[in-house]
């Protein structure tokens, strides 16, 4: 395998994967931009360059060579096309793409240093009613939270008190975004792929 794509669509989200083994990113540079090439060389690790080509080319199947700008706060998006999330995780890259609405992408291998650090981005609720020592579940929580992160547009935020998740079924959870007293909230399918978790927002922020 050097190459592998897989399509998914949840609602008014697609989803689109790319596995790769370990290659050569210079032998792939006819994927980017002028201006991708010349970001492409600032790097020095031969893993972020991986990364970079790999979601170019995955970017060129999808868009063509479209160039992904970014706006104030890290976000990713492509002019006229609409909203676009991308995420990363060994050997996998992902671009979830949705015209109605922003979207959030989060994929993360299963880890189980994820049950040391779940102290640091669970509420007390959520450590109480979630299991804690499963690797799966506090992966899980974790990319799920990494999508309210990505769709709340600000910076600063404190996984363990402002982002809050519940579960409504084994794949659809309930996300929560609270600044200050104001609260809005989305769906969010959280699944797994063999040892890939996968979260994607399923509908647009709504106030509560």
């Amino acid at each position: 395998m050097q190459f592998k794509q897989d399509n998914l669509h949840i609602g008014s989200v697609s989803i689109h994967l790319l596995y790769y083994d370990a290659f050569e990113p210079g032998d792939y540079l006819e994927h980017l931009t002028e201006q991708e090439t010349e970001r492409y060389f600032t790097f020095t690790h031969i893993k972020r360059k991986m990364e970079f080509v790999a979601t170019r080319i995955l970017r060129h199947r999808l868009f063509g060579f479209m160039h992904i700008h970014y706006n104030e706060v890290g976000a990713p998006y492509i002019e006229d096309e609409g909203f676009i999330s991308i995420s990363h995780a060994k050997g996998v890259v992902g671009i979830a793409f949705c015209k109605e609405y922003i979207v959030g992408l989060d994929l993360e291998k299963i880890d189980s240093r994820m049950l040391k650090l779940s102290p640091k981005f669970l509420s007390t609720i959520e450590s109480e009613t979630l299991n804690t020592s499963s690797a799966t579940e506090m992966t899980k929580v974790w990319s799920g939270k990494e999508v309210l992160y990505k769709i709340a547009e600000r910076k600063g935020i404190i996984f363990s008190s402002e982002l809050h998740l519940s579960p409504l079924s084994e794949n659809l959870w309930s996300g929560r975004i609270y600044n200050g007293e104001i609260a809005v909230h989305t769906e969010i399918s959280i699944f797994t792929i063999e040892d890939l978790v996968v979260s994607v927002n399923t509908n647009a922020l709504r106030s509560e």
